[in-house]
C-alpha cells in the first residue's frame, strides 16, 4: 500500500499529506476546526491558564498520579454537556474506540458494526474474540435482518458512527436505538463529527435526535469542534468504572494534560455561549459551498461537503488543484475508503469569513 500511495503522489506531482504553506495564505477546508475555536483567544487563554495552575502534565496514567480534580470535574461537565452520566479521557478517540470492546465483548459475544465505520471502531472489534458482524451503511433494514439473525450471544454490541466523516451523512439512531432495545443489543455510537456541531445547542447526535435515554456506550474526539486533543467514553457510571480501570488503553497511558482539559473548558464555555450564532455560521458555509459543487457533491446531511472522485489519483489531482488555488481540502483514498470510491471532503468552518468562503465557492466553481 505504501508503495501504491508513493506512485500516486509521483504520478500526481503533489503529496495532499505533507502540504508545505511556506509564506502562502490559503482557505482552510481540510482541518476539523468546525466552530474556529482553535484560534479562539479564550480557549487559548483557558489552555494557559490550566498550565498556570496545575503545569504541562501530571505525568502519570488516570490511576495513578494522573488522577486530578481537575480532571474530574472536567469530565462531570462533558458528560452533563452530552446528557450522559460520566465520561472518561483517553489520549485520542481511536484509542478510545480500540479498547473499550476489548474490554467489554468476550467470544460470548456478537458486535454488529456499520460497514463504513471509522477504523478505529474495526481494529476494535477485531481486537476482542466476539464474532463480527457487518451490516449495509446506515440501512435499519440490514441492520434489522442481522439482529435477527444473530443467534444466541451473551451481549451483543451494536457500533455505529453518527456523522460519517468521509461523505458527510448522519446514522438513523433512533430507528438503529429501537432495534437495539428490541433485540435487547448495546449500542455504541462514536460522535466525533457530530459533538459540537449537530443539535440546537451543539451538544451533538443524542441532542439532534431528542434522544435522552441514551441506553450505551457514546465516545467523541476532543480535537475536532472541540477544538483541542483526546478522546472520551461516556455512558452508565458502572460501565464507566469498569472501564477506568480495565481498558489498557486508559490504565497504561499518561492522562489528559492540563491544558488539553483547560482548551476544552474554553471551548465548551463557548459553545454554551455561542453556539446559535456559530452553528448558524457553520450551516450556512456549508451551503454556500454546497451550492457552488452542485451535483458533483455526495448528498450527506452534516456540514461536510464530499466530492466523489473514483481512484485515488483523481482525488489527488483534484486535491492539487485546490491547493494551487488557494484552497486546503482532505482526499480519502484506500484504505481509509473502500477502492474506486476516493473522495475529497470540503469543511467551512464557523471561524472562517464569509468571503473567504464565497472566494472558495467561486474557485470550486472553476476547478471541480
Amino acid at each position: 500500500m505504501l508503495t501504491r500511495g508513493r506512485e500516486i503522489v509521483a504520478r500526481a506531482g503533489f503529496n495532499p499529506y505533507r502540504v508545505d504553506f511556506d509564506d502562502k495564505h490559503f482557505i482552510d477546508l481540510a482541518s476539523n476546526n468546525y466552530l474556529g475555536l482553535a484560534g479562539r483567544a479564550e480557549v487559548k487563554e483557558a489552555a494557559i491558564a490550566a498550565i498556570r495552575e496545575h503545569g504541562v502534565s501530571l505525568c502519570g496514567t488516570p490511576v495513578a498520579s494522573g488522577h486530578s480534580a481537575h480532571a474530574r470535574q472536567t469530565a462531570k461537565r462533558l458528560a452533563a454537556f452530552c446528557g450522559l452520566e460520566a465520561a472518561l479521557f483517553f489520549p485520542s478517540c481511536y484509542q478510545a474506540n480500540n479498547g473499550i470492546l476489548a474490554v467489554l465483548a468476550g467470544e460470548d459475544d456478537g458486535i454488529v458494526i456499520d460497514r463504513a465505520a471509522h477504523a478505529s471502531l474495526i481494529v476494535g472489534a477485531r481486537a476482542c474474540r466476539a464474532k463480527i458482524s457487518p451490516f449495509v451503511h446506515n440501512s435499519v433494514e440490514h441492520l434489522a435482518h442481522v439482529l435477527a439473525r444473530a443467534g444466541k450471544h451473551r451481549n451483543i454490541f451494536v457500533v455505529t458512527e453518527s456523522v460519517f466523516s468521509t461523505e458527510g451523512s448522519i446514522a438513523p439512531l433512533p430507528e438503529i436505538l429501537a432495534l437495539c432495545r428490541e433485540h435487547d443489543a448495546i449500542p455504541v455510537v462514536d460522535d466525533s463529527h457530530g459533538i459540537g456541531v449537530l443539535g440546537a445547542s451543539g451538544r451533538g447526535a443524542l441532542e439532534h435526535f431528542g434522544i435522552t435515554d441514551f441506553p450505551g456506550i457514546y465516545t467523541a474526539s476532543l480535537g475536532k469542534a472541540l477544538a483541542g486533543m483526546g478522546g472520551m467514553v461516556a455512558g452508565n457510571a458502572e460501565i464507566m468504572e469498569r472501564l477506568e480501570y480495565l481498558c489498557p488503553g486508559l490504565v497504561y497511558s499518561t492522562a489528559l494534560t492540563p491544558p488539553a482539559l483547560g482548551t476544552l473548558n474554553g471551548a465548551l464555555d463557548v459553545i454554551e455561549r455561542e453556539f446559535s450564532g456559530l452553528g448558524k455560521r457553520l450551516w450556512q458555509y456549508r451551503e454556500i459551498v454546497a451550492d457552488a459543487l452542485g451535483a458533483k457533491r455526495l448528498a450527506g446531511e452534516a456540514p461536510i461537503n464530499a466530492v466523489p472522485c473514483g481512484d485515488a489519483e483523481t482525488a489527488v489531482r483534484l486535491t492539487a488543484t485546490l491547493y494551487q488555488n488557494g484552497i486546503l481540502a482532505t482526499p480519502f483514498i484506500e484504505p481509509s475508503v473502500p477502492k474506486n470510491a476516493c473522495v475529497v471532503r470540503l469543511i467551512a468552518g464557523a471561524g472562517l469569513s464569509e468571503e473567504a468562503v464565497q472566494r472558495a465557492a467561486r474557485c470550486i466553481r472553476a476547478c471541480i
